[in-house]
C-alpha cells in the first residue's frame, strides 16, 4: 500500500489544543443561544441602516472564500487533469465542507426568523428568479450537501473496517456507488461555487452608490469569483503546512510550490482587471482624494501584487517560509477586499454606523473554534492527509 495514501494521523483526541477550542466553541454556544432568546437587536450592533455585520462580511463571505479550497483543488486536478495535486484535494475538501458548514450556521444565526429556513429550497412557487440573494441561499445549501458527499469516501473507508459485518457491508455498497456517480458529484461541486461566489458579488454590487465607487462596479462577480480561487489556493498552502509542521508529515513544498504560477497569474488579472474598470469608468481620481477609503484601497492593491511578483519571480518559490507568507498575503487580500466591500466602503446614509458588538465577536470566534476542533478530531480519525504512513515510518526508524 502507498505509505502516502491518505490515512488517519492519530493519537489522543483531548488534547489541551482541543480543550481549549472545546471551551472556546461552548462559550460561543451559550452566547448564540441568548442572541436567540433576546433577539437580534439587544445582541447584536445591526441596524436598518446595517442590515449585516460580521456574520455575513467576515463568517459567510469571507468565510465561504477561505473555504474554496476544495474548489479550488477541483478545478486543478479534475479540470485541468492536473492529477499529481491529488494528495491535496482530500484535506481541501475537509477544509471546505467545514467552512461551508460553519457559514450555514451562521446565516441561520443572522436571520431574523431562522425557523424559516427551511423554506427557501422547499417553496418553488415563491421563488424570486431575479433575487441574487436566492441564488446564493440555493447553491451554498446544495453544496455543503455535495462537498459531505465528497468527503464521505474517508469515512467510509474506515468504517469497512469495523467489526461490525452489517455496516461494514454497507460502507463498502456505499463507496461503490459513489465512485459511479463521482463525475456527477464533482460537477456539481465545480458549478455551485462558481455560481454563488460570484453571486456574492452581484449581492453588495446591488447597493449602488451606497458602496464607494473604487469598489462598486459590473465586474463584480468576476472579481469575487476570481479572488475566491486564489483564495482557494492559499488556504491550501496553509493548511497544507500547518498539518505537517503539526503533526509531523512530509512537506509537500514542491507540489505547493508548482502551484504558484497559476496563482499569481489569479492575483495579476484581479489587479488588471480592477484597476482597467476604475480608468474604463474615469474614476482614477478617487484613487488618491479618498481619505481612508483610498488607504484601503491601495493596501489591497498591495496585499495583491506582492505575492503575485513573489511567485513569478524569487528564485526558490517552494521554500516552506515564503509558500507560508505568501500564503497567508493572499488570504489577507482576499479577505479585506471582501471585508471592505461589504462594511468599510459600505455607506447607508449619514447617522448610520456599525461596530461589532461583543456577543457577536464571540460567536464568531466560538464557530472559528468549533470548526478547527472538528478539523482536528476527524483527521486524527479518518483517512484524510497524505503522508501520515510514511511519517510514522521514518518515526519508528529512528526509534530503533
Amino acid at each position: 500500500m502507498n505509505s502516502y495514501a491518505p490515512t488517519a494521523v492519530g493519537g489522543p483526541l483531548w488534547t489541551p489544543t482541543t480543550r481549549s477550542l472545546l471551551w472556546i466553541a461552548l462559550i460561543g454556544i451559550a452566547i448564540t443561544l441568548w442572541r436567540f432568546w433576546v433577539g437580534l437587536g439587544p445582541s447584536t450592533g445591526l441596524s436598518d441602516g446595517y442590515p449585516w455585520g460580521i456574520w455575513i462580511a467576515f463568517d459567510v463571505v469571507t468565510g465561504t472564500a477561505l473555504a474554496c479550497g476544495g474548489y479550488a483543488m477541483a478545478l486543478m486536478v479534475y479540470i485541468f487533469n492536473q492529477g499529481r495535486y491529488h494528495p491535496l484535494v482530500r484535506p481541501a475538501i475537509l477544509t471546505s465542507a467545514l467552512g461551508y458548514s460553519i457559514a450555514a450556521i451562521a446565516i441561520v444565526i443572522d436571520v431574523g426568523r431562522p425557523w424559516l429556513v427551511y423554506r427557501i429550497p422547499i417553496s418553488v412557487n415563491k421563488w424570486n428568479l431575479d433575487s441574487a440573494l436566492l441564488e446564493v441561499a440555493l447553491c451554498v445549501m446544495a453544496y455543503v450537501v455535495v462537498l459531505w458527499i465528497e468527503m464521505s469516501p474517508a469515512f467510509f473507508e474506515k468504517w469497512q473496517n469495523e467489526s461490525d459485518s452489517g455496516w461494514a457491508s454497507f460502507s463498502r455498497k456505499m463507496t461503490g456507488a459513489l465512485e459511479k456517480s463521482l463525475m456527477w458529484i464533482i460537477a456539481l461541486g465545480i458549478v455551485l461555487p462558481t455560481m454563488h461566489q460570484s453571486s456574492l458579488g452581484a449581492v453588495i454590487m446591488l447597493a449602488g452608490p451606497r458602496l464607494h465607487p473604487l469598489w462598486h462596479t459590473a465586474w463584480l462577480p468576476f472579481l469575487f469569483l476570481v479572488s475566491c480561487i486564489s483564495m482557494g489556493y492559499g488556504m491550501v498552502v496553509v493548511e497544507s503546512m500547518l498539518s505537517s509542521r503539526s503533526f509531523g508529515l512530509p512537506g509537500e513544498n514542491r507540489m505547493l510550490g508548482r502551484l504558484g504560477k497559476a496563482v499569481a497569474g489569479l492575483l495579476l488579472v484581479f489587479v488588471i482587471a480592477r484597476f482597467a474598470d476604475i480608468f474604463w469608468q474615469s474614476k482614477e481620481s478617487l484613487l488618491f482624494s479618498s481619505g481612508y477609503l483610498s488607504f484601503m484601497f491601495w493596501l489591497e492593491t498591495a496585499l495583491f501584487l506582492l505575492p503575485a511578483l513573489y511567485l513569478l519571480f524569487a528564485k526558490s518559490p517552494a521554500s516552506a517560509v515564503g509558500l507560508l507568507r505568501v500564503s497567508v498575503l493572499i488570504l489577507l487580500a482576499g479577505s479585506l477586499y471582501r471585508f471592505d466591500a461589504y462594511l468599510v466602503a459600505f455607506n447607508p446614509g449619514p447617522g448610520w454606523t456599525y461596530f461589532p458588538s461583543f456577543a457577536e465577536a464571540m460567536v464568531t470566534i466560538g464557530l472559528i473554534s468549533l470548526e478547527l476542533l472538528v478539523y482536528i478530531l476527524l483527521i486524527k480519525r479518518f483517512p484524510i492527509l497524505s503522508g501520515a504512513k510514511a511519517a510514522a515510518a521514518v518515526r519508528q526508524r529512528g526509534e530503533s
